[in-house]
């Protein structure tokens, strides 16, 4: 994890940079009367129309006149002027996926995977291990809020199993940023060996979509 850092672990709270984001809405004259429809279009997952975005820049620059201002949202955001720029979206890069297990230690794939890879055994492991996904990416540009991730499993065409889960709400910064999914345990019988298909993706607040990777991975009888 040299050269990284924890996504929950460094740098401004995703409590203080998700109320950052939001403010950067209200700047933008979000009306606060449609906040209630707004929150019920969006768990019903219907007519959701995300507020409009102001770049960090602009932010930063709207108080420049107010040095102690301007100085805490660049300590806030964890980034330097000279890596703010114009654009309003955030972008999230990821680096590699990685998979920790006690079966044969940490084993990382370089992202997006190779064409010629797709499909391939991206991990073998041993019926009742335990193990956990690894990623390592950035974040550029904008605030990103409310980063999730969904993981589908399939086996012989059925669903067998789907997770869920919050990353959390990540600042532009010059270092990648390294997050541990939650820890996972591969079932056990000779029903459960055998080859699995997965689909892994990954979504902000506004369901904006980051990435979506496909793989696929084996379970063999403990020796």
């Amino acid at each position: 994890m040299e050269g990284g850092k924890r996504g929950d672990e460094a740098g401004p709270s995703s409590e203080k940079l998700k109320e950052l984001s939001e403010r950067l809405s209200e700047v933008c004259d979000v009306g606060e009367e449609d906040d209630d429809d707004d929150e019920d279009h969006k768990s019903n997952g219907v007519g959701f129309v995300p507020g409009p975005l102001v770049s960090l820049k602009e932010q930063i620059e709207k108080d420049k006149d107010d040095d102690s201002l301007r100085r805490w949202k660049q300590k806030l955001l964890g980034c330097l002027e000279s890596d703010l720029d114009d654009q309003m979206e955030p972008e999230v890069k990821f680096h590699s996926i990685g998979i920790i297990s006690d079966d044969f230690g940490e084993i990382n794939t370089p992202l997006p995977v190779d064409e010629n890879q797709i499909g391939r055994v991206l991990f073998t492991l041993k019926e009742g291990s335990e193990y956990r996904l690894k990623l390592t990416f950035s974040v550029l540009h904008n605030i990103v809020s409310g980063l999730t991730y969904s993981n589908t499993v399939w086996k012989d065409g059925f669903q067998v199993d789907q997770s869920k889960g919050m990353l959390g709400t990540f600042a532009p910064n010059r270092e990648p940023y390294v997050h541990s999914l939650e820890e996972e345990t591969t079932p056990s019988g000779v029903l459960a060996r055998g080859l699995y298909s997965a689909k892994l993706k990954f979504e902000d607040d506004d369901r904006r979509c980051y990435m979506e990777m496909k793989y696929s991975f084996e379970i063999k009888k403990r020796s």
